[in-house]
């Protein structure tokens, strides 16, 4: 048979009452109706808003808004804009197709079809392109490409699209935002220190 659970005990004379007992504190509700109505509280918020308002439409007090096409902010130095690829001296394209950048792309928004250039040694990529709506703009294809081949720093926004298939940049686009690179291929070597 179950035992009912126990009651709390109330203190008896001789024990100690009972210590960390929480006290309640009443509070009464508004006396007046003035109180009850929060009527000139409304009235002193819409008072507030309302100067904001006219402070602003009359003499742009407290805006920070820039008027976008002709107002542009200052882009930071190291923004990140549209990608461009990279291409040598004799005009033919830095990309070795390694497949580094969409492999750390975490948008999956790289395609690459990798060919050969005929010489045995290297691969070009045959198709490059890159899905502009879907990239995030992290720029983790920068930092992984080993060759200088890709960058981001045009300073242009990807640029407004009435159909999808037209954000996607292929290698002639890409090529065209490009310049030569002055990046040494392969970096400076493992004996670069006895080299100083």
């Amino acid at each position: 048979m179950a035992q009912a659970p126990h009651a709390p005990q109330e203190p008896t004379e001789g024990s100690k009452p009972r210590r960390g007992r929480v006290g309640v504190r009443v509070v009464g509700r508004p006396d007046s109706l003035e109180q009850r109505l929060y009527l000139p509280e409304v009235l002193r918020g819409l008072g507030v808003t309302m100067r904001h308002f006219f402070a602003n439409v009359v003499g742009r007090k407290y805006t920070v808004t820039v008027q976008y096409p002709e107002e542009k902010a200052p882009y930071p130095e190291r923004f990140r804009g549209l990608h461009r690829l990279m291409h040598r001296e004799d005009g033919s394209v830095r990309c070795v197709a390694c497949m580094l950048c969409p492999t750390a792309c975490p948008a999956h928004c790289i395609t690459i079809v990798a060919e050969d250039t005929g010489d045995g040694k290297e691969k070009r990529p045959k198709i490059f392109e890159i899905d502009e709506l879907r990239c995030v703009v992290c720029g983790l294809c920068v930092e992984a490409c080993p060759c200088d081949a890709i960058r981001m720093d045009t300073g242009r926004h990807a640029p407004a699209v009435v159909h999808r298939g037209d954000a996607i940049l292929g290698k002639v686009d890409l090529l065209k935002l490009g310049g030569p690179s002055q990046a040494t291929q392969g970096g400076k070597g493992a004996t670069w220190r006895e080299e100083q």
